[in-house]
């Protein structure tokens, strides 16, 4: 049980470093106002999310599910636990493939300008695209939610 719990924490760690790591460059590229700049940004920005937010947030789910296991809780009919998979379910299947795919368009047009040797009108208009930004708000939006059902487990 310790060591689940143990991992389960470096997987936590793990994940809050791949929200950072993706959502703050999203946030940065959204203030800043040169188109190449704020290219590169959301380039690093999805380049982090395969490299740290999606094992991260897989390390967590599995850790996660092992430490219930061997806590013997029941992840159905434990209120607030099911409550934690609705909100992470809607952070892996909703927040977080939208967030992907915005940050892929902006990649792959920036590869596509890069080789033309100018910014596109699709690249700008990719740019402009507030989707990345809105997604990685609303996966930062419910950490805390999660936070909160897990430390109070009000139902």
């Amino acid at each position: 049980m310790t060591l689940w719990r143990f991992l389960h924490l470096l997987s936590l760690f793990w994940l809050m470093a791949g929200i950072g790591n993706t959502v703050v460059p999203a946030w940065r590229a959204w203030l800043n106002q040169d188109l190449e700049e704020r290219a590169l940004l959301l380039v690093e920005a999805q380049r982090n999310e395969s490299t740290w937010l999606l094992p991260g947030m897989i390390a967590t789910v599995v850790s996660g599910y092992a430490w219930a296991a061997a806590g013997n809780y029941n992840v159905i009919t434990t209120g607030w636990l099911l409550a934690l998979q609705i909100v992470l379910a809607v952070d892996i299947f909703i927040f977080l493939p939208m967030m992907g795919v915005g940050l892929r368009r902006v990649r792959l047009l920036a590869l596509q300008a890069r080789k033309q040797g100018e910014v596109t009108d699709a690249l700008r208009d990719a740019l402009a695209d507030n989707v990345p930004l809105v997604f990685g708000t609303l996966i930062v939006v419910t950490v805390p939610v999660m936070l909160w059902l897990s430390v109070f487990k009000p139902f």
